[in-house]
């Protein structure tokens, strides 16, 4: 009896597993409890489900019921290779890509029945010569991960593929001649890797049924094989980033199926082949960066191109009138080239033309007034070149254009009135021509307007009221025209603007007009050469970041606001006015010494003014000079004193450096003692946690930047019985071993009892977090930004995953990531938190170890350990500022910081409300990818935080277009445009 109601009990209760599941539905349990799952993407895989053929990404075979593919790609899955999914019979088709599968391939060789198999985008690791056993094979995908090694001889016993993608990996060694005898292969992408320096293998002509072959940035050398001439079915060819000669050769066009060609950023010459009409298929081609000689063919213009990229070559002569013919046309990049003559009169009548830009040409005659006939373009940059006439009126109906840039032609007349307020314009560049005319009213309409550049031409007339309400406004210079009238007082509306000059105008009147305060972001203003009068607002004293003042040669009068001494100015010029009184004493010293000449009425010890002592005082007021010339004179007595001792300090100091040992990391080209005798106060550039930083200008014209440590200590011995000044020299000498594109490299170093030295190598542009709160903002278009964010999770990689022993930053901040002339980004004070430390030998403080406030890790509160997860978040977090051109903390965020603020905005599903409004907004969605990287990384567990590895690669992925080692293909910021492709190479 007790049995059968414990049988009784059994059926009431509610079975946890179904007892029909099949065995495929327990193979696909068995595989999802292998993985993490934090996103619960797999919730459908139900053990109380009768059939897994309704489970997410589960197909099965309609009459056998049996799984045939499993695709959970995109699932935020993570950990090893689930092998279970290679006891389903019947799987013919895998598909786990953009994961975090992190282990080797060694399990995937028991899927034996695969014909597809995509593993792309996950963290695999290790090398690929387990996948032999798969014979079946017709597609492999394994791009976008960490594996390493050589490209196995034995892939070529995989008979049936088609589809080989090794794109973005670390593989080594050279492309192995025996892929010439996979001749089903149809597509081979080998790009982005690290092999050896090399040909290109001519067995590849074997491969005739070949498609596609990407071998971009393969570090391949030498000309382009002539058996590949006998690869008729390329639709897609793309050689870019080697080092490839010769020329460009004829048999090129036997490719009548070729729709793609990128040969950009190599080494070819000679002239391009002549017969291109017969690429009738040809829509995008890219020889740019190259040594190209001669003319355009016409053949080429008469194709159906979509795009044509031939900038920074050698090539002369006229711009064929067939281009203009193009029904297709969209993007058209000459510039950096010699050619001549005038742009076709119908250009863009027939193209749909997106962007042109044929700068730093020696083009003359008109700009063609059907150029935005189509309505789509977006991007005419005309700069360098010898245009002249008037901007056509059609102009001023081209809605589209974001992007106008005509500087340094011969450009003359009035610009258009429409020209004015086209609604989607950003940047208007005008400067350096012979323009007339009013600035108009109807300027409020380019609501966009971020940069309006209008300086060294002939504009007359005031400036508008209007100009108040361009919101986005971020820099005006209309310097070197003939403005009059006063400065319109609704400028104060302005409250994105960094960069103002109107400089060398006849503008009059004061600035005395209420809420100039608010000017809060302003870095640079420049209204010297005018007529303005009244006094020097004292309101100019509470802007924080201004580091440029110039109010020189007008007739400003009154005295000096002594608000103007809160100011970290590295400029200041009031000279040339009718200012009187005392100079304020901050600036009463020989660095400001022609900052005030030509005001008769200032009163200084400077040179060039009248000694504020020889003048008349109201006897009434006697004692007070009196009671301050004693207290000058105690002052006086003190500073004596103070400089005597500190000059035998600094006397003490040099000798103990230029005595001191010195250790090199690179051959060099000055010696550690000038570097020592250079250093003075006068030239730091920086101070931190850490240190000074000092800009040293050497004697053969190098430039370096030493960083002298803070917390310096005598030698002492430890408890172990070892020195810590050796442990501090075996510290640096560690960091003087590490070579890297994307690392700051560290030249030599000095230990000196109280005084350690570390000279690095100068990065001209500052640092990102500078340049980001600057006036050279406007240089940080959306290319650049994605650019430098690869480069430095390109260093950081570096330093995590290729550093034996790894190596935690321990302070990684926009201040911290340093930026060249080229905008290469590079990665700075890595490791020094820690040396400042082993130097102090004391605590070790948080603003020492881990970091700068806004940056730090949310666990480090509990754990006070630092690793490689701690970097990770603070570099998610100069992501954001990268999106969001916004600081870490900011009083706008509240209690917050900028991670939250930016969280809380997305909860709300307010993504464009958090982004950069400079930003160009036809790069929405690859900010957007990217604004998901960040997040990522500054997730509140650091478990779930990708690896600066996987960093790397999802950046890479950031958009589609996969030829993105070049961004801007040289200086946007300084004169022209690129490419919008946005990744760093290898």
């Amino acid at each position: 009896m007790f049995v059968f109601f414990l049988f009784f009990l059994f059926l009431l209760s509610p079975p946890r597993y179904s007892l029909s599941l099949t065995q495929d539905g327990l193979f696909l349990l068995e595989a999802r409890s292998r993985l993490s799952d934090p996103h619960n993407s797999l919730s459908s895989w139900h053990p109380a489900a009768s059939t897994p053929c309704r489970w997410r990404g589960v197909t099965c075979n309609n009459h056998s019921a049996a799984v045939i593919a499993v695709d959970i790609s995109y699932s935020f899955l993570s950990g090893p290779f689930p092998a279970a999914l290679c006891r389903l019979p019947s799987l013919s088709s895998l598909n786990l890509s953009n994961n975090l599968i992190n282990s080797t391939l060694s399990a995937v060789s028991l899927c034996r029945s695969l014909l597809h198999l995509d593993l792309s985008q996950n963290a695999l690791v290790g090398p690929i010569d387990s996948l032999a056993a798969l014979t079946p094979l017709r597609y492999l995908d394994l791009s976008a991960n960490n594996l390493t090694g050589e490209i196995p001889e034995s892939l070529a016993a995989l008979p049936h593929l088609e589809t080989l993608n090794l794109v973005s990996n670390l593989l080594t060694g050279t492309i192995p001649a025996s892929l010439g005898n996979l001749t089903s292969l149809k597509h081979l992408q080998l790009a982005y890797n690290l092999f050896e320096p090399g040909p290109m293998p001519s067995e590849l002509w074997k491969l005739g049924n070949l498609e596609t072959l990407f071998l971009a940035q393969c570090n391949l050398r030498g000309p382009i094989p002539d058996t590949f001439s006998n690869l008729g079915n390329l639709t897609n060819l793309d050689l870019s980033q080697n080092s490839i000669t010769g020329n460009i050769p004829q048999w090129f066009t036997r490719f009548t199926r070729v729709t793609q060609i990128e040969l950009y950023q190599n080494s070819l010459s000679g002239e391009l082949p002549r017969g291109m009409s017969k690429m009738t298929n040809l829509k995008l081609f890219d020889a740019s960066r190259n040594e190209l000689t001669g003319t355009i063919p016409t053949e080429l213009c008469e194709l159906p191109l979509q795009s044509l990229n031939l900038f920074e070559n050698k090539l002369e002569g006229f711009l064929p009138g067939a281009i203009a013919r193009s029904p297709n046309l969209s993007e058209l990049k000459l510039f950096s080239n010699r050619l001549v003559g005038t742009l076709p009169s119908d250009l863009g009548s027939n193209s749909p033309l997106n962007h042109i830009d044929v700068s730093f040409n020696r083009f003359s005659g008109e700009i063609p007034a059907s150029i935005c006939r189509q309505g789509q373009l977006e991007q005419l940059i005309l700069i360098y070149n010898s245009f002249s006439g008037e901007i056509p009126e059609s102009l001023g109906k081209c809605k589209s254009l974001m992007r106008v840039r005509l500087r340094n032609n011969n450009l003359s007349g009035s610009v258009p009135e429409g020209v004015w307020s086209l609604p989607r314009l950003q940047l208007l560049e005008l400067l350096v021509n012979y323009f007339s005319g009013h600035i108009s009213k109807g300027i409020s309409g380019s609501s966009s307007l971020s940069n309006l550049l209008l300086s060294n031409n002939l504009f007359s007339g005031s400036i508008p009221e209007e100009i108040g309400l361009l919101d986005n406004l971020v820099e005006f210079a209309a310097s070197n025209n003939n403005l009059s009238g006063q400065i319109p007082g609704s400028m104060v509306k302005l409250k994105q603007l960094v960069n103002l000059d109107l400089s060398s105008n006849q503008l009059s009147g004061d600035l005395n007009f209420g809420g100039i305060g608010y000017l809060s972001k302003v870095t640079d203003l420049n209204l010297s050469h005018n007529r303005l009068d009244g006094n020097v607002p004292s309101e100019l004293g509470s802007f924080p970041v201004l580091n440029y003042l110039d109010l020189s040669w007008n007739n400003f009068s009154g005295e000096i606001p002594l608000q103007l001494q809160n100011l970290r100015l590295s400029e200041l010029n009031l000279s040339y006015n009718q200012l009187s009184g005392d100079i304020p004493p901050l600036y009463a010293n020989a660095n400001y010494k022609t900052s005030f000449i030509g005001n008769p009425g200032l009163c200084s010890h400077l040179p060039g003014l009248c000694s504020c002592y020889g003048r008349n005082k109201n006897w009434r007021h006697m004692w007070i000079l009196w009671s301050i010339f004693v207290l000058a004179g105690v002052v006086f007595i003190i500073g004596v004193a103070w400089f005597y001792f500190r000059y035998r300090k600094v006397k003490k100091l040099q000798k103990g450096l230029c005595t001191a040992s010195w250790k090199s990391f690179h051959k060099l080209r000055f010696s550690g003692l000038e570097v020592a005798k250079l250093l003075n106060e006068a030239n730091v550039i920086g101070k931190g946690a850490s240190g000074k930083v000092y800009k040293v200008v050497l004697s053969n014209g190098e430039v370096v930047a030493v960083k002298k440590l803070s917390g310096g200590a005598p030698k002492k011995v430890d408890e172990n019985g070892g020195s810590r000044k050796d442990e501090f020299e075996a510290e640096v000498e560690a960091l003087g071993r590490i070579r890297h594109k994307n690392i700051v490299r560290l030249w030599c170093c000095c230990n000196s009892g109280n005084d350690k030295l570390l000279v690095f190598e100068y990065m001209p542009n500052g640092s990102l977090g500078d340049l980001l709160q600057s006036s050279k903002k406007s240089l940080l278009d959306w290319p650049t930004r994605c650019k430098i964010a690869v480069d430095a999770a390109e260093g950081l990689s570096y330093l995590h995953h290729d550093c034996v022993p790894p190596i935690v930053h321990r302070d990684v901040k926009s201040n911290n990531i340093l930026v060249d002339e080229d905008f290469v980004a590079k990665v700075a004070d890595f490791g020094v938190a820690k040396i400042v430390t082993k130097a102090g030998h004391g605590t070790e403080s948080m603003s020492v170890i881990a970091g700068s406030y806004g940056y730090i890790a949310p666990e480090y509160a509990y754990t006070l350990r630092v690793n490689e997860k701690c970097d990770i978040y603070s570099f998610g977090v100069v992501i954001l500022e990268l999106v969001t051109g916004r600081p870490p903390i900011d009083p706008e965020y509240g209690e917050n910081d900028l991670v939250k603020w930016v969280s809380s905005a997305l909860e709300h599903e307010e993504v464009d409300d958090v982004v950069d409004p400079t930003l160009d907004y036809k790069f929405r969605e690859e900010i957007s990818k990217v604004l998901s990287v960040g997040m990522q990384c500054t997730s509140s567990n650091p478990i779930t935080r990708p690896t600066m590895r996987n960093v790397v690669k999802m950046l890479r992925e950031v958009t589609s277009v996969p030829k993105c080692a070049s961004v801007n293909h040289g200086n946007d910021h300084c004169y022209s445009e690129g490419t919008s492709r946005c990744i760093s190479a290898v």
